[in-house]
């Protein structure tokens, strides 16, 4: 049987965070953050807020590899390609952070911020400790991503609550039923994953599945195997606000125009 791949990204993860804590210990990393938090003049912009406004809702991932495609677009640079998303118009930005099986790193978060971006960012990663949360705090984000799959109830509810202490929204990523209790702890947004973690196998229907489960005023995002306008204006009828695509604009010569040209059909549905 097939590993799942989920589980080995977890446990990697677990690995992972503990040799960060050798290197600068949790301490040295939170009077880090605190400095930066009493230097700025406003908290990060609100995710959240930036879905429920917008007309569109699309969040633009920039994600250079997968485990299950390899390398989508090696070369990219996440200053040019978000600043590119910034301008087209969306209305988020989601940058993956993780090395080993995504390419990305907290890196990039600060090199898109230092180039100009003011977009909120979901800091999307595999988070298991809040070692993580400061670290997205630290690099520039806004948003964490908190997967059910990932984490117990307690270790969720525990997460969540150190993410708005440090003055990040939470989108909860579920798959399936059988995580809809997680909801239950209020996160600020809650993400329907069309793509199982385990097996890569994607299925936009999962989102149409369960957008009736969800509470009505939940900020909801449709994630992964987004790319015809037809299908978002579909999804907002069902009250999602938020839709991640990433492969779809990565695989693209430009990513920045496959997303103007996107948002100009999916307006045009939605006129």
């Amino acid at each position: 049987m097939k590993k799942d791949v989920l589980e080995e990204i977890v446990a990697w993860k677990r690995v992972e965070v503990e040799q960060c804590k050798a290197i600068m210990p949790l301490s040295v990393l939170a009077r880090q953050v605190e400095s930066k938090v009493v230097a700025e003049a406003q908290p990060p912009p609100s995710m959240r807020e930036a879905l429920m406004r917008s007309a569109t809702g699309i969040i633009a991932e920039f994600k250079r590899k997968s485990p299950s495609k390899g390398w989508i677009n090696e070369a990219a640079r996440p200053e040019q390609v978000t600043l590119g998303y910034q301008q087209a118009g969306a209305s988020a930005v989601s940058i993956l952070t993780d090395e080993r099986f995504f390419g990305g790193t907290d890196g990039f978060v600060t090199a898109a911020r230092e180039a100009g971006l003011t977009l909120p960012v979901l800091y999307k990663n595999f988070v298991v400790d809040e070692y993580q949360l400061f670290q997205a705090r630290l690099c520039g984000a806004s948003a964490v991503l908190l997967i059910a799959a990932d984490l117990t109830l307690d270790e969720c509810r525990t997460l969540l609550g150190r993410a708005h202490d440090l003055q990040l929204e939470v989108l909860l990523e579920v798959h399936g039923e059988n995580e809809l209790d997680y909801v239950d702890l209020q996160p600020d947004m809650c993400g329907v994953n069309n793509r199982h973690l385990g097996t890569f196998v994607t299925d936009v229907a999962n989102s149409f599945r369960l957008a009736a489960q969800l509470p009505e005023g939940m900020c909801k995002v449709s994630e992964s195997g987004i790319s015809n306008p037809d299908t978002v204006a579909r999804l907002r009828k069902e009250g999602f606000r938020g839709f991640l695509i990433g492969e779809f604009l990565m695989k693209a010569a430009q990513p920045e125009q496959q997303l103007a040209g996107l948002l100009r059909q999916i307006e045009a549905r939605l006129s």
